[in-house]
């Protein structure tokens, strides 16, 4: 029989059985939308997605597919593929969507880079996600953490391709750069959403600030692939979302995504509305329009959903562009 479930919880170890947005408390309830059927998800089952997950505790890693409670978890593991979280499972900034833990950090774990790079050979991935929480509290937001993950997982399983979602590194001078100068194959920044609802949904960020972040990686190594994402259902108008394409286009950016916001409790913003199939499609046909290389749109799609086949599509379609 299969289950279909609305969302997916873990069960919080005994000593993080505290609440996890206690800086969100003081928001109102708002109720959490029935999500139609089209973004309905299998609970996850397989074997492989048993054996990703033993590999994930065995290496005492943290991993984004978990705390971010991502609906593709189920297919991801079961694929073998997953998006490894850095730098603790603590956020110091209090994004009204996400679900990651809010909080003051504890030390970077100088053992990560080397439990990261054993997982990777160990479940031989050809692509890797490296993501992290925001460390506003280091001196160069964990840029240098970055780097060495990226030097170990080069020096323990050398065919994998690597990429990195940062975040904004607000405020830390020369921390893009280190990150740039470890040579991940794509450099992703997410946007998360148009400009007017920053200050409700990314208080903490500011929208140009990243728009220039993305450009300047162009900059620095004009053969690095760049990567954004975007959450709709947040309230946003469709020009927009066209005028954040824009910018990013302006900044040479290679691939977009697009996604539905999924409200992960009662605590986060609500979501304003269910984004159909078919207005995805819309946002991908003008997208790619626009000249992107790639484009992901659709209710499911998350920025590392896919990734390791969206990198070869992006290869491709550079090489189709250069004429090669």
């Amino acid at each position: 029989m299969v289950t279909i479930v609305d969302t997916l919880t873990r069960t919080e170890p005994a000593d993080k059985a505290k609440p996890r947005h206690p800086e969100k408390a003081h928001r109102p309830d708002n109720p959490v939308q029935r999500k139609p059927a089209w973004i309905r998800v299998k609970a996850p089952t397989s074997p492989v997605y048993r054996e990703t997950q033993e590999v994930v505790r065995q290496n005492k890693l943290v991993t984004v597919c978990e705390e971010a409670g991502c609906p593709n978890i189920g297919e991801c593991w079961s694929k073998k593929h997953a998006s490894f979280m850095i730098l603790g499972d603590t956020c110091t900034r209090a994004c009204a969507f996400c679900n990651v833990r809010t909080g003051m950090p504890g030390p970077v774990d100088p053992n990560e880079p080397e439990g990261i790079a054993r997982a990777v050979a160990s479940m031989g991935l050809d692509h890797v996600v490296i993501t992290s929480v925001d460390r506003d509290d280091l001196e160069d937001g964990g840029a240098r953490h970055f780097a060495e993950v990226i030097a170990a997982i080069r020096a323990g399983a050398p065919k994998t391709t690597i990429e990195v979602l940062t975040p904004d590194f607000l405020r830390k001078e020369g921390a893009l750069e280190i990150v740039v100068a470890a040579k991940p194959d794509v450099f992703n920044h997410n946007l998360e959403t148009v400009p007017s609802k920053y200050l409700k949904v990314r208080p903490g960020a500011r929208y140009f600030h990243s728009i220039r972040l993305l450009q300047r990686v162009k900059e620095l190594d004009p053969t690095m692939f760049t990567k954004s994402g975007i959450m709709v259902g947040l309230g946003e108008e469709r020009n927009e979302v066209l005028q954040l394409m824009d910018d990013l286009r302006t900044a040479d950016v290679d691939f977009l995504t697009i996604g539905q916001y999924l409200q992960p409790s009662k605590k986060h913003h609500p979501v304003m509305g269910f984004v159909t199939p078919e207005e995805f499609k819309a946002y991908e046909t003008i997208a790619y329009a626009k000249g992107f290389l790639k484009v992901s749109a659709s209710p499911l799609t998350r920025s590392s959903h896919h990734a390791g086949e969206d990198f070869a599509d992006l290869r491709a379609a550079r090489a189709a562009r250069l004429g090669r």
